[in-house]
């Protein structure tokens, strides 16, 4: 089932390549959407495709070496026709 997700992480999460990481580990699996960096520290995200994809996309940046993320807020959010990659914002 396709889902679409609205992610806020924190943690150590800028200056550690996280948008880079989690733009290619997306496309790597087939997800949609975008992510970038938040004036807070943190970095927001959303994030579109099979849901167990979407969770093994979100592990494989929780077992990144130089991302920490402490906390993760999402929420479901409705889905976007025909959204095409996955991009890292400024």
């Amino acid at each position: 089932m396709i889902t679409r997700r609205h992610i806020y992480f924190s943690g150590r999460v800028q200056g550690v390549g996280f948008r880079w990481t989690a733009a290619h580990a997306a496309r790597d699996r087939g997800l949609t959407g975008w992510v970038r960096n938040l004036w807070d520290g943190r970095v927001e995200m959303e994030v579109q495709g099979e849901a167990g994809v979407i969770r093994l996309f979100l592990a494989d940046l929780e077992d990144d070496r130089y991302i920490h993320i402490q906390d993760m807020e999402w929420e479901a959010v409705p889905i976007v026709a025909n959204e095409g990659g996955f991009r890292a914002l400024h």
